[in-house]
């Protein structure tokens, strides 16, 4: 007769052979964290860091500076055909787009301060492209985040009526500049431009900070690449008050 109670013999392997549950959760999660922390970092970095390496290379070597978008999406591509790097090869991708526009713009258009957007957009149809069709998710968020911290900082310059400092600063020399620095500092400190500086910057940290609840990476990358915005900008501004 067949006993319907299973035997010890024949549970006790099952038992031992059972994965400690309770820790792969942990382990993963801590993980995905650490990968989204550094990605987030990584991000400002991307942003706020080579934008002064760019600019003083881009202002007296423009093609040196463009033939590196090369080197960049070069890089990338290889980072993105490993599995273990490719996420790092996705949001250099990215930050090829913000190199290539930085070097168009700053290295030919920069006297002209109303052709600044149209260039920085010049990677957004493809961003916008590669979102719909879900695809390098990484590069584009960064890259849209980047885009739009840029966005921001226009508007601000237009509402504070900073354009004719812009356009007279790109045609004089370092000399010159600083009595215009002077001039547009004085024009940012009057309450219309600390006010509308304190609205668009809170609106730059709580699109930073939002994504962040996202387990996604690329809201990660997207919300570094908005906050590194604030930093630039205030790196900006205090080195305009020392010039």
């Amino acid at each position: 007769m067949i006993s319907s109670t299973p035997s010890s013999s024949y549970a006790a392997p099952s038992l031992v052979c059972l994965p400690d549950l309770d820790a792969l959760p942990v382990a993963s999660a801590q993980v995905i964290q650490r990968k989204q922390w550094l990605l987030f970092a990584a991000a400002i970095f991307l942003v706020s860091v080579p934008v002064f390496i760019q600019a003083p290379l881009v202002r007296s070597l423009p093609w040196v500076s463009l033939f590196f978008t090369v080197g960049w999406l070069g890089l990338g591509r290889w980072l993105q055909a490993h599995r273990q790097t490719q996420v790092w090869g996705d949001l250099l991708i990215g930050f090829t787009w913000t190199w290539l526009a930085g070097s168009l713009y700053w290295g030919w258009l920069r006297w002209e301060p109303l052709y600044h957007l149209p260039v920085e957009a010049i990677g957004l149809p493809f961003a916008l492209w590669g979102i719909s069709r879900k695809e390098n998710k990484v590069a584009n968020f960064f890259y849209l985040g980047s885009f739009l911290g840029t966005v921001v900082t226009d508007i601000y310059f237009y509402l504070v009526d900073l354009i004719p400092y812009w356009r007279t600063l790109m045609q004089v020399g370092e000399i010159s500049a600083r009595p215009i620095f002077q001039s547009a500092i004085a024009q940012i400190q009057t309450p219309w431009g600390i006010a509308w500086a304190i609205i668009l910057a809170s609106l730059l940290l709580a699109l930073s900070l939002l994504p962040l609840a996202s387990q996604k990476l690329h809201w990660w990358a997207f919300s570094g690449a908005v906050l590194s915005t604030i930093l630039v900008d205030g790196l900006f501004w205090v080195a305009a008050c020392l010039a």
